[in-house]
């Protein structure tokens, strides 16, 4: 499986981002996006189970980003508001083919994971 990331770049505190994953496959895969910004370990920002029916949000993006599913299978966007120069970081898409909830894969135990774009927010 590979995960295809677009998005990220460099907005100033207050604007909006929009993050996109595709993940290759015929299976259907729980999606999530972690961030690991310098100096600091790796964190969930927000989980998607494999029907979009569960979500999971990190304390530190709640009522900022929304996950959602798209309509092509197997892809997931995030989308992020109200940035915050401390949302500065790598992000990195996963995706895992189990059925488990999206709080679930808040822990990081995911299958797959894509390489990193770079979201940089400029105060």
């Amino acid at each position: 499986v590979q995960l295809q990331a677009s998005g990220g770049g460099l907005v100033q505190a207050g604007g909006s981002m929009r993050l996109s994953c595709a993940a290759s496959g015929r299976g259907s895969y729980a999606m999530a996006w972690f961030r690991q910004a310098p100096g600091k370990e790796r964190e969930i920002v927000a989980a998607i189970n494999w029907s979009g029916a569960s979500t999971f949000v990190a304390d530190s993006a709640k009522g900022r980003f929304t996950i959602s599913r798209g309509n092509v299978k197997n892809t997931v966007t995030l989308q992020m508001n109200s940035l915050k120069p401390e949302d500065t970081a790598v992000y990195f898409c996963a995706a895992d083919p189990r059925l488990f909830s999206a709080q679930y894969y808040a822990g990081g135990d995911m299958g797959y994971w894509g390489n990193g774009t770079q979201v940089t927010v400029s105060s």
